[in-house]
């Protein structure tokens, strides 16, 4: 059995030899390696050291350079992000303002609209929208047949709580006899001689058509019974009468067909155009965009047996008829 100490020393023995072999085989290149592997603190070896580290400089200088464009590109995303979010609250603040807006304006608006003392006589009847609309007394068939004046009249003062009588009205206005209503035609139109239709009637209501009288003289009446009276000549004046809760007496033509143009001749000389075989006079008491609503005592006769008390005439029709008498109106009302 082999002693271990000898055969440490052996192994070491072989170690030493082969370590000779090597070195006088590679000679110096093996020393400088071993000396390259040993850290030795000498300058030199510090010197050598330091060479390379030239390069290391030069790799660290450019993630300085990298760096500062990276800096530089920070900021500016940042403020791109901000405008956008900056955007995004001007829509969300204007959506909140504006919903009040069209919430205060129709307060105002209806508020503006304080006249509804002058359109409350507004309503619908017998399915039909009138802008205003005013009872009125209904009175069947003429005292006489050319008595619509009075007849008009009376559905006025009726309304208003007034009873009168024919006879009544008559010693009001008064009759002037001093000539009886005639008529001629000339080159120049229909004229008639009769009394003074400015101040009183004038003719037979029991018999002669052209017995008749104006406005002027109705208004008389009313104001007789403490009413007050307004003239009326427009269609705006008209309906603002309506609104206002007057009935609006007028002078037109029978069923509002054109009448044949009449010069009226007073005594006096004076003149007044006028109608010659269908003048008569009714009640307005309501108005639409259809037209207006007419009260007409007049009624079924022979030559209108469908002619009702109530009834609609267009804007076109009534002006046109109304306009044949001048468009003589009076508005009537308590106030």
């Amino acid at each position: 059995m082999v002693n271990p100490r000898f055969a440490a020393a052996v192994i070491i023995l072989l170690l030493v030899i082969a370590s000779l072999a090597l070195y006088s085989i590679f000679g110096t290149s093996f020393a400088q390696m071993l000396q390259l592997n040993q850290p030795t603190p000498s300058p030199t070896a510090q010197a050598t050291k330091a060479a390379p580290p030239p390069t290391t400089p030069l790799q660290e200088a450019p993630p300085t350079e990298q760096e500062l464009p990276l800096a530089t590109a920070t900021p500016a995303p940042a403020e791109p992000t901000a405008i956008p979010n900056t955007a995004t609250l001007l829509p969300t603040a204007t959506a909140t303002k504006v919903p009040p807006l069209p919430t205060i304006t129709p307060t105002p608006a209806r508020a503006d609209t304080p006249t509804p003392a002058e359109s409350s006589n507004s309503r619908t009847v017998n399915g039909k929208y009138y802008d205003a609309y005013v009872d009125a007394a209904t009175k069947l068939h003429q005292y006489y047949h050319y008595t619509c004046e009075f007849d008009a009249a009376w559905v006025v003062l009726k309304t208003n709580g007034i009873d009168v009588t024919l006879q009544d009205q008559i010693d009001i206005v008064g009759i002037d006899d001093s000539i009886e209503p005639t008529y001629e035609e000339t080159p120049d139109g229909f004229i008639a001689h009769g009394g003074d239709i400015l101040h009183h009637y004038s003719g037979d209501y029991k018999e002669n058509f052209l017995a008749r009288s104006t406005g002027q003289v109705i208004r008389r009446i009313f104001e007789h019974y403490g009413l007050t009276t307004t003239e009326v000549h427009d269609r705006d004046s008209l309906e603002a009468a309506l609104r206002k809760g007057q009935l609006v007496w007028i002078k037109t033509t029978a069923d509002f067909k054109p009448g044949k143009p009449l010069t009226w001749i007073m005594p006096d000389g004076s003149t007044y155009d006028t109608v010659l075989g269908n003048d008569h006079a009714a009640v307005v008491m309501g108005y639409s965009d259809r037209g207006a609503l007419i009260r007409d005592v007049l009624g079924p006769t022979s030559t209108n047996e469908n002619r009702k008390y109530e009834y609609e005439v267009d804007w076109d029709t009534f002006m046109a008829a109304w306009g044949q008498q001048q468009y003589d109106g009076i508005a009537v009302g308590k106030d």
